[in-house]
């Protein structure tokens, strides 16, 4: 499908989008600030990035990073007036650079967001997310998986963890928090052949249930191999990199009853390769799947599943674009290199894939807070 609708752009005060740029980032930007005691030379940097990304244009990055992503082209324009796909990337990459995160010196390789990853890891609500798992073991395989795709799902959203289904949605509004469906061809490309890529949101309590998932696929023969797409270096402030896998695992395998049991196998398949971790440089480009390259394409390719996780995987799945929400994943998803899945709760405007009467009640319902809000979740299938 030829690109016909708009892209995204942050340029329209009262939008979403503006809003990220304008309000969000200047609070990641003080977050960050008091995550570690930085010597005067990255708070001098922090406050560049700050006066920059509010007020200033596009910069060259360092050593002529991302020459091949657009930097050449964008530099010196306003950062509301970019795509805010490729804008909101650039100021975690700014970010990086503040802290000292990519240049020789004690920050190398420090990631700012580790702080707040660890304290939701090591939450009181991930102990219950865990001790569910013993009551979920007495359900037959198929309700385990059902409740455990729910559960990579929805995320950190607690209170949904490992649910079987959300039987009180119907009776809240005209249409149910899930606005689009396709679990059962999801299970039906998992018939115990192949390899299934999964593509990683967040780290912390988003991960734990996306390994978990992968640990029953691997466990009852569903898949034969695993490959979990993670980010090379910190992203997006939760962003799962390799670092954050091994923290995940950590959590479990120290963990009392199945979620010990559930983090020896995941431990066990890292060991024999039936679990392989993948952090390719195009995993942090702000430019959507269609730019892949060629590399990554070829080994999606082969894949007999691919999922993508969370809503900046799904803005660069289908584009970053305003598209009507009735227009088709399957055309908007025509370009990737296999059958693809998207696990997403709703958290910025892009949508595809919704019958028109599903749009009709979410909007009289909400207006469009339903896009935004992350009350909205989606399982769409290209086979």
């Amino acid at each position: 499908m030829s690109p016909s609708a708009a892209v995204v752009l942050a340029s329209e005060p009262g939008s979403f989008p503006h809003s990220v740029l304008a309000e969000r980032h200047p609070a990641i930007i003080a977050q960050v600030r008091e995550a570690f005691p930085y010597g005067p030379e990255q708070h001098r940097a922090l406050d560049a990035l700050l006066e920059n990304c509010t007020k200033g244009v596009i910069e060259p990055l360092p050593g002529g990073a991302w020459a091949e992503w657009g930097i050449d082209t964008y530099a010196g324009q306003s950062w509301f007036d970019v795509p805010w796909l490729w804008s909101e990337s650039y100021f975690y990459r700014r970010l990086l650079d503040a802290v000292g995160y990519f240049a020789p010196g004690p920050w190398q390789g420090i990631d700012p967001f580790r702080p707040s990853k660890l304290t939701e890891l090591d939450s009181p609500e991930t102990d219950q997310e865990l001790a569910a798992l013993d009551e979920l073991a007495s359900r037959p395989v198929q309700e385990r998986g059902a409740a455990l795709l729910h559960g990579s799902l929805w995320g950190n959203r607690a209170d949904l963890g490992f649910r079987l289904s959300d039987g009180e949605a119907e009776g809240r509004d005209a249409v149910s928090d899930l606005v689009a469906d396709d679990s059962d061809r999801l299970w039906a490309l998992l018939d115990g052949t192949g390899t299934l890529c999964l593509i990683a949101d967040n780290a912390g309590r988003e991960l734990v249930p996306d390994l978990l998932l992968l640990a029953h696929l691997l466990e009852h023969r569903r898949i034969e191999r695993a490959v979990l797409h993670v980010k090379p270096y910190p992203y997006y402030v939760s962003d799962a990199t390799t670092a954050d896998v091994v923290d995940a695992l950590r959590r479990l395998v120290r963990a009392p009853g199945e979620a010990a049991r559930y983090g020896r196998l995941l431990w066990d398949a890292m060991t024999d390769g039936r679990l392989v971790v993948r952090a390719h440089p195009f995993s942090c480009a702000p430019l959507p799947y269609a730019d892949m390259p060629d590399d990554l394409r070829t080994e999606i390719g082969r894949a007999a599943l691919t999922v993508l996780k969370g809503d900046l995987n799904y803005r660069r799945l289908v584009g970053d674009r305003w598209w009507p929400p009735t227009t088709s994943f399957a055309e908007a998803t025509a370009h990737f290199p296999g059958p693809v899945a998207a696990l997403r709760t709703l958290k910025s405007d892009v949508v595809t894939g919704l019958d028109a009467r599903t749009e009709a009640a979410l909007v009289e319902a909400e207006g469009q807070r339903w896009r935004t809000g992350g009350t909205r979740a989606l399982i769409q299938v290209r086979p």
